[in-house]
């Protein structure tokens, strides 16, 4: 429990403080005027609440107030006055005390006073911690992003755009990618910038606990719920939230999401009041959302005011030209950290990590490069790759290596005949035409090569049972 300091010279006062805060599990330090108090403080003192009387010797509790304030202006402090001492107590308010007590009280008005005392000290301690990223983000503003790839190049030229504005944004795309790595460009590129960026992993959090991370809940809104808690959509009031692995929420806080996104307000869990809010949501998903709600697995509404603008990330293994630059970026981000073991990547090594495909993305790459600084050990990093690119070939005879076949042929096939039916129906409709055909065939070849077994084709293809039981009835399979 917290330190609670007391400062006032009547001793049954004291006592009687004592007693009921030690019953309590506060631990109590009583002292019986202003200075003593003060030197407790500047001795290394660091209580979470001071009690404080008004009418002392010495110093009275209005200079008392005042040096309190000068040595710790975030310290609260809750001023005790006589029952005719209005203007004082509004004097002390005015001076920067939390809240007061009018004596003689009981203990329960105490206790209501230092519960919205830590309420609001909880508050400010997780807003003081996330505030912390701000200072950061101003600082690594040019360092979010490596953009040598054309498509990355486009991305970043996409964020520019959009960054001022207050749309909402899908950010689609495999895991490691670095889809928080465009969030963040989003934010640190935007008016909002010197507000807070707060990041939310829908997936981490179980789903009976996820609303009341989001929204916060009340006092008393279920069994443990002993102080009200603000959630991360007031933290991240003025500021940005993201929304990480969104296409993980349950459909009845899609429903809440979606009224957030419309109107500006929700409630707390437990609660009634409908609370305001200006906030920015970014989201992301390594699933295709647009098919999950096509299917019923995500909520439609909500998928289309997410998908105000929609940045697709794409893999690194597309991306191949920006390898060099993210081991350099890693390399000098880390070799100090790690001890300067390693002079350099030797060229050897990188014309390996040009040849591997990344499954792991950009995380996998950086993992890879801490390694290799920690243990500078070329040949384990060398053996450890070389056997995944030779699995990886391996890999190609296998059911999953059908989709880049198939996909290949049945793009080319519709559009390289110029006497093909598909001459005239314009680029979107082709585009759309040739990537069903693409689809169908690789479903069927699947299907195929899993002896028809839908559950196994599914898992292949590493889409739900439901999206490819849609997909069959789409496509007449």
């Amino acid at each position: 429990m917290s330190d609670i300091l007391v400062i006032d010279d009547d001793p049954s006062v004291r006592a009687h403080l004592q007693r009921y805060l030690v019953k309590k599990g506060y631990q109590v330090i009583a002292v019986d005027n202003g200075l003593e108090g003060i030197e407790r403080l500047k001795a290394g003192l660091t209580p979470a609440v001071v009690i404080l009387d008004l009418m002392m010797p010495v110093i009275d509790g209005f200079e008392t107030l005042d040096r309190l304030r000068e040595f710790d202006r975030e310290l609260p402090v809750i001023v005790l006055s006589g029952i005719n001492s209005t203007r004082s107590v509004v004097d002390a308010i005015r001076r920067g005390a939390y809240d007061y007590l009018t004596k003689p009280f009981q203990g329960e008005e105490l206790e209501i006073v230092l519960q919205k005392v830590f309420d609001k000290k909880n508050l400010f301690d997780e807003v003081k911690k996330l505030r912390g990223q701000v200072a950061k983000n101003a600082s690594d503003k040019d360092d979010y992003f490596i953009s040598a790839n054309e498509k990355m190049t486009r991305i970043k030229e996409v964020i520019a755009q959009i960054a001022d504005t207050d749309v909402t944004v899908l950010i689609q795309g495999e895991s490691g990618v670095g889809k928080e790595v465009v969030a963040r460009s989003i934010h640190v590129n935007s008016n909002r910038l010197g507000k807070l960026f707060v990041k939310v992993n829908c997936a981490a959090i179980p789903g009976e606990l996820l609303e009341s991370e989001l929204f916060g809940f009340e006092k008393g809104a279920f069994t443990g719920a002993v102080r009200q808690k603000p959630g991360k959509f007031e933290f991240a009031d003025g500021g940005t939230i993201f929304l990480d692995e969104i296409s993980e929420l349950s459909f009845p806080l899609q429903g809440k999401l979606l009224h957030v996104l419309q109107e500006g307000e929700f409630s707390r869990l437990g609660g009634k009041d409908e609370i305001k809010v200006d906030v920015r949501v970014l989201a992301a998903t390594n699933r295709d959302l647009e098919t999950l709600s096509e299917i019923g697995d995500f909520r439609e509404d909500l998928f289309y005011r997410l998908n105000v603008i929609r940045i697709d990330v794409p893999p690194l293994r597309a991306r191949p030209d920006e390898i060099p630059l993210l081991c350099q970026y890693f390399f000098e981000k880390f070799n100090d950290k790690y001890g300067n073991r390693v002079a350099a990547i030797p060229d050897d090594l990188m014309t390996l990590f040009l040849r591997y495909d990344w499954p792991g993305n950009i995380r996998e790459l950086e993992n890879v490069i801490k390694r290799f600084l920690i243990l500078a050990d070329q040949p384990m990093i060398e053996s450890e790759l070389t056997g995944r690119i030779e699995r990886g070939s391996a890999r190609a005879a296998s059911p999953v290596a059908v989709h880049e076949n198939v996909m290949a042929g049945a793009v080319a096939g519709p559009l390289s005949s110029p006497g093909s039916d598909a001459v005239g129906l314009g680029l979107k409709k082709q585009s759309k035409q040739a990537r069903g055909e693409a689809e169908r065939q690789i479903i069927q070849q699947v299907l195929r090569s899993t002896n028809f077994s839908k559950r196994k084709t599914a898992e292949t293809l590493k889409i739900s049972y439901r999206a490819l039981l849609y997909k069959m009835k789409q496509y007449d399979i």
